[in-house]
């Protein structure tokens, strides 16, 4: 385990001390590519379980899982359950599923629409490379009997349109969606701060990225993609997580680059984030 990850266990906050924090995880897990060699899915699938656990995330937004990757998880992680389907039918294709404690979190509802001009049908929008979903599910937490909304997406990697679009959609379907519910947006949006589609989501009156928000000062790497290599490819994050509508405070948050052995759980850092009421 590396230096960084060892320094992040003696800042780690003790969780299970405060009944009404809600720990928060957004991960692109990187689907099963044969091709990925010794960074291949089943050597990383263990790791990727720890990462929830250590964290005690309550509710994980997961990208680019396929069906068997989201069984795997499942059966490593009993203590949760999921909801979501694939982008390309009920359980073909890449999933955006949400990962929640079955003890912390009771789902109420959910579905899944796409990104696209429209959202009710499958397939991609606008200059999008692939079929792109969001995940929203809503739950009754444990721990204060109210409700919460969490969305969970995945956007094109190439269509700079469809991002752009994305993001209003996203914003127009969880108003539809959640209402004033407090609200909390998750996911892989392959695009910077300073992208477009970010800008549009972080405007006032719409989204807050927890990170610039937080109590604490973030913690670990500025980039979110590390492409399985050394260090990041980047040096800013195109992992997120936004809050609407919530009276939560963010207490933490932080980029978790652990690595086993000198490699990482996916080609994406998780990135987290500990609300308090």
């Amino acid at each position: 385990m590396n230096r960084f990850f060892i320094l992040f266990l003696s800042c780690m906050p003790c969780l299970s001390g405060a009944q009404n924090n809600l720990s928060v995880m957004t991960f692109n897990i990187r689907y099963d590519n044969p091709g990925d060699g010794e960074n291949r899915w089943q050597n990383r699938k263990s790791h990727v379980a720890d990462v929830l656990r250590f964290f005690e995330a309550d509710v994980c937004g997961v990208q680019e899982a396929l069906g068997h990757q989201v069984q795997e998880l499942a059966s490593l992680l009993p203590e949760y359950a999921w909801t979501g389907i694939g982008r390309d039918s009920a359980g073909a294709g890449e999933f955006a599923c949400i990962f929640y404690k079955k003890t912390n979190l009771t789902l109420l509802q959910s579905g899944t629409f796409w990104l696209n001009e429209h959202p009710e049908r499958i397939g991609p929008g606008w200059d999008a490379n692939l079929n792109r979903i969001v995940t929203w599910a809503c739950f009754r937490r444990a721990a204060k009997g109210d409700t919460l909304y969490v969305f969970n997406t995945h956007f094109d990697h190439q269509g700079q349109v469809a991002r752009r679009e994305s993001a209003k959609l996203l914003l127009s379907r969880l108003k539809s969606i959640a209402g004033n519910q407090p609200a909390i947006v998750c996911g892989d949006f392959n695009a910077m701060p300073d992208d477009e589609p970010i800008r549009l989501l972080n405007a006032p009156g719409a989204l807050t990225d927890t990170r610039s928000i937080s109590e604490t000062p973030h913690f670990g790497p500025e980039g979110t993609f590390n492409g399985f290599g050394p260090s990041e490819t980047r040096d800013k994050p195109i992992d997120f997580i936004f809050l609407k509508n919530t009276a939560f405070r963010v207490l933490k948050h932080a980029t978790i680059a652990a690595a086993w052995g000198g490699r990482y759980a996916s080609d994406h850092h998780a990135v987290w984030a500990l609300l308090g009421d």
